[in-house]
């Protein structure tokens, strides 16, 4: 009970959440651009397009935690940190899922701009990612 309530504590701190959104807006912003420009200058579907720019989005925004948001957690070698990318990318898995189920079911059966379907699954995805992240990530309630 001691670790959940740590955990908690942690991951609702309130300068970390106001990094970790600013640091999301970024990702979503990176998100857009490459999601735009595969659909309208590619063609490339919707669906597609949202996990290359979510891919996109989830490496950017990793290399901004890393070095502000949860810059004091975790060793900085080599290894530690590319552990910490790929976990990031794992539990990102959520966040995109979402993210990705939110658009296509908005896009294809209820004909929402793509657009707009995209700004819903972020938003939904967010809390997850943050959780994870905080959890799995860099395991800021050890």
């Amino acid at each position: 009970m001691v670790e959940l309530s740590s955990a908690l504590r942690e991951t609702l701190k309130f300068n970390r959440l106001w990094q970790f959104m600013a640091v999301g807006a970024v990702g979503t912003a990176c998100d857009f651009a490459v999601l735009i420009g595969l659909v309208e200058l590619f063609s490339t579907s919707p669906v597609v397009a949202k996990i290359v720019s979510a891919e996109t989005a989830i490496v950017v925004m990793f290399v901004i935690n890393e070095r502000w948001t949860f810059a004091s957690w975790g060793a900085n070698d080599l290894v530690a940190v590319f552990r910490r990318l790929l976990t990031s990318n794992v539990v990102r898995l959520g966040g995109l899922a979402v993210a990705t189920v939110v658009l296509a079911v908005l896009t294809v059966q209820y004909d929402v701009s793509y657009v707009l379907a995209n700004g819903a699954g972020i938003a939904t995805g967010f809390i997850v990612n943050y959780t994870m992240e905080n959890l799995f990530t860099w395991r800021t309630h050890r």
